[in-house]
């Protein structure tokens, strides 16, 4: 048996996999981890990048880059220019990233579903009952993303960022033993609330990235300032940032999960189910009728 083999098995016990990734001081290894992979130092970053890609699936034949200054370089990574093609129908909401599908479907009321028998409130993960109130009866994904996967994040339609809320919290683990077992996560880990509205039809669509243990770290192209673990939750920050659907919007510091919100009239597109994979630009939810201008 390999080690790589030897170590999926170990992680695929759910206490044990539990204990290792959340029952040491998130805070302090995420601390660390962002400390430790942005050295440059040849050493440490050629065997960081090994230690990573031995463990996990990551796929560096689509970087814009071939050579990386450290394991954090090489994480944030931009993809050559046409690595993934988008879908242009007008009706179409595309995924922001590379992930693969959680939960998703339509919006019970205005409760989401974290895992199948637990639930949680929008009004606790976007911190705004009115904006909890808009997307009554509306659509979700959630989107994971692995450690090994391309971590930047784009615009789901040709939009208008019109706020951000950056709310300060924990960083569980994300992955699905952690979700089984912590009720309310996402409602408890730092999150980032983008609030959009379409350039067609007006319809407003919220991102919610949210940070996780050791991938803390939130940063937005078109803001000076880095959303991390080490700042408390701000006012909101009023903006008008202009985006084409399929523009880089952002990334993680490190990755984690982003939640899209989408209003009464969405569905969840065809191609979309939980466990699957999903790339940046394939379809992610559809209007039912064409979006026009307002």
């Amino acid at each position: 048996m390999t080690v790589r083999l030897l170590v999926a098995r170990v992680f695929q016990q759910d206490t044990l996999n539990f204990a290792l990734t959340n029952r040491l001081p998130r805070r302090l290894a995420t601390r660390f981890m962002g400390w430790f992979s942005k050295i440059e130092r040849p050493v440490i970053r050629e065997l960081s990048i090994a230690v990573w890609r031995f463990f996990c699936d990551v796929d560096l034949s689509e970087a814009k880059k071939t050579r990386f200054v450290s394991l954090h370089d090489c994480f944030i990574r931009e993809l050559k220019e046409g690595s993934r093609p988008l879908d242009h129908s007008p009706n179409a909401l595309v995924s922001p990233c590379d992930a693969i599908v959680g939960t998703c479907g339509q919006i019970s009321g205005t409760e989401l579903m974290q895992v199948k028998g637990s639930r949680y409130e929008l009004e606790d993960l976007l911190a705004d009952r009115e904006l909890a109130e808009s997307y009554r009866g509306g659509c979700y994904v959630t989107l994971r993303l692995t450690a090994g996967m391309y971590h930047r994040f784009h615009a789901p339609h040709d939009c208008l960022v019109e706020q951000i809320t950056h709310i300060w919290g924990d960083a569980w683990n994300v992955n699905p033993v952690a979700l089984r077992r912590v009720e309310r996560l996402y409602c408890k880990n730092e999150r980032v609330i983008m609030r959009t509205a379409l350039q067609v039809g007006g319809h407003r669509v919220t991102l919610v990235p949210v940070a996780a243990i050791l991938v803390a770290g939130i940063r937005l192209r078109f803001l000076e300032l880095i959303l991390d673990p080490r700042r408390y939750s701000s006012p909101p920050i009023q903006c008008r940032a202009v985006f084409r659907k399929g523009q880089e919007m952002g990334w993680f510091e490190h990755g984690s999960t982003i939640i899209v919100l989408a209003p009464q009239g969405f569905d969840v597109s065809a191609n979309v189910r939980s466990g699957a994979t999903i790339r940046m630009g394939e379809a992610l939810m559809r209007l039912g009728a064409t979006l026009r201008r307002a």
